[in-house]
């Protein structure tokens, strides 16, 4: 049981940090005046956000399993 409780832990910490890193790229992108370069992060900061929702539903399918 504890195993679970640290994996959903660090599934919710991974999660968090996909999305900090999303808001870092886009913070990047905004300050950035080379038009590549923007673009660039806000692909990365799109691509962050795309790895946050499928995590976020690889965790709901998990607690809907009952894997918590």
């Amino acid at each position: 049981m504890a195993r679970q409780v640290t994996l959903m832990k660090d599934l919710h910490d991974e999660l968090d940090k996909l999305l900090a890193d999303a808001e870092d790229c886009d913070l990047i992108a905004s300050l950035a005046t080379d038009l590549a370069k923007r673009a660039t992060f806000r692909r990365l900061a799109a691509q962050f956000r795309e790895m946050a929702e499928q995590l976020k539903a690889d965790i709901a399918a998990r607690t809907a399993s009952g894997e918590t």
